[in-house]
């Protein structure tokens, strides 16, 4: 089987320092099926292709599958289409072939492998299993324009249609390790076939490879199901940490295949660890400080902040709303609502509601909670969330965390053209943040105080942006105020 990787980027033949294999050799590589093998069949200044060549050995692959014929035949386990068709063993090779350049690792060329640059990738067979379109529908949202050629079954005799294999070709302008986690996790996929168990560790690795764009994908369910084997226990468990990550700040650690390692690593991974635990802290004190006991979770996920919610007392009552029935139902099994003393679960709400919609069971709460929401939110629907939250809900106090895009700099692979989710409609500014809170404010009669969460950097402040709005009283009577006159007046008219 075989797949090539090219770029024009200039000097083209950086693309060796990217993959750590220099152009001028052919290096083999020994794989528990067989082996690889990485040459370079084009290298020059203008454009540079890069080819990886798994040769599979059928008595290898098949001998340790006793009294198995997954091909339906007595024979399938050593005459089949491995050999040939892209499969999980040419993602396994690519994970063994090029480790470092999965995870982003370049010594020589550090900057260029955080950069995006024009790649072209073409695997000549792959197994398909739900034809081209499917193959378009995958690759599409990640920012690749996808050509998916049906083979046919026999050339010479076009009546017999197509065959189950694609000629796939994917070009764009990425990251070199996003592309290579893309082929990673989504060959497989494809093929819906793998050629190893599929054990509990699968979902991490999956996670890690589909860190940043996983999370966010609008197939992100047959991806998960396809890549764990349809193992139901573990798809589910996959599922609710990608929701978890869907509405969490910090972007993943992008180690791909392995973890990174040293001791920059494990700082780093402890610092992004830390921003998500932080981020509930404060949040969590910001509502102990308004002295709330009925507290709304709006847009809750999978129930992170729920669980911290739920642990602290003081909160007589606490509501998860979201739009997604998925999440609600997420949230619930992470609370163990079925499991808990019936006093217990009283003080716990789950509600599926948007946020743009004014919902009347939101409205006279002590509190409320955007945690990493509103950048989720396309921005010409902004207004309608501000109305539905703090014109209609109107709660004493709103705690709203978002995304200081200013911070993204400081993130390896990140800079400020970049979001830190695929999902994320976008990423404010320290000011353009101010500007947004300062105007909700004065629109509907709220106090703001402005923050902070992380550390915090004397030029680009910190990872996390806070604001917490309090209801102005005296706004609150005015309104109520002119609400009876108007009263009045119609009242008046109609006598």
């Amino acid at each position: 089987m075989l797949l090539t990787l090219t770029t024009t980027h200039r000097p083209a033949t950086d693309l060796g320092h990217l993959l750590v294999k220099h152009p001028d050799r052919v290096q083999s590589f020994d794989l528990p099926a067989g082996a690889a093998h990485v040459f370079y069949p084009e290298a020059d200044e203008a454009r540079c292709t890069a080819a990886l060549l798994v040769e599979v050995d059928p008595l290898k692959l098949g001998g340790g599958r006793k009294n198995r014929a997954p091909e339906g035949f007595a024979l399938g386990q050593y005459v089949n289409d491995r050999p040939y068709a892209a499969s999980s063993l040419l993602s396994s090779a690519l994970a063994k072939v090029f480790r470092s350049a999965l995870r982003g690792e370049s010594r020589d060329r550090p900057e260029l492998a955080a950069s995006a640059i024009p790649l072209a990738v073409r695997v000549p067979v792959l197994r398909c299993r739900g034809g081209a379109d499917l193959a378009v529908r995958i690759f599409t949202p990640l920012g690749w324009t996808v050509t998916a050629t049906p083979i046919p079954l026999d050339e010479t005799y076009p009546e017999w249609g197509d065959s189950r294999y694609v000629d796939l070709t994917l070009t764009g302008t990425l990251r070199l390790a996003d592309a290579l986690n893309h082929l990673y996790v989504l060959l497989p996929v494809l093929d819906d076939a793998k050629h190893y168990w599929v054990a509990p560790d699968e979902v991490d690795k999956l996670l890690r490879a589909g860190a940043g764009w996983l999370a966010g994908h609008p197939e992100r369910g047959l991806i998960t199901r396809r890549y764990l084997a349809h193992r139901r226990a573990l798809a589910g468990e996959a599922m609710a940490r990608l929701t978890e990550l869907r509405l969490a700040d910090e972007p993943p650690a992008d180690d791909s295949i392995e973890p990174a390692t040293g001791e920059a690593a494990a700082v780093e991974d402890v610092r992004r660890a830390s921003l998500a635990v932080r981020r509930r802290e404060a949040v969590l004190a910001a509502l102990r400080d308004s002295g709330a006991s009925r507290v709304l979770d709006l847009g809750c996920g999978g129930g992170a902040l729920l669980t911290a919610l739920v642990a602290d007392r003081r909160f007589t009552e606490v509501v998860g709303v979201d739009v997604s029935d998925r999440s609600l139902g997420l949230a619930a099994r992470r609370l163990r609502l079925d499991r808990l003393p019936e006093r217990q679960r009283d003080r716990i709400r789950l509600w599926q509601s948007a946020l743009t919609y004014r919902d009347d069971r939101l409205r006279g709460y002590d509190a409320a909670v955007l945690m990493e929401v509103v950048e989720h939110l396309d921005p010409p629907r902004l207004p309608a969330l501000e109305d539905a939250v703090f014109g209609h809900a109107r709660p004493g106090t709103v705690v709203v965390t978002t995304p200081n895009v200013e911070y993204n700099v400081r993130y390896e692979g990140l800079g400020p053209d970049r979001f830190r989710h695929a999902d994320h409609r976008f990423e404010w500014t320290r000011a353009e943040f101010a500007a947004w809170v300062e105007r909700v404010a004065a629109a509907h009669g709220y106090t703001a105080v402005l923050g902070g969460v992380g550390d915090d950097d004397p030029e680009v402040g910190t990872p996390t942006q806070m604001a917490v709005l309090t209801r102005d009283e005296r706004a609150g009577q005015r309104d109520n105020n002119d609400s009876t006159d108007s009263n009045y007046r119609k009242e008046a008219t109609n006598r």
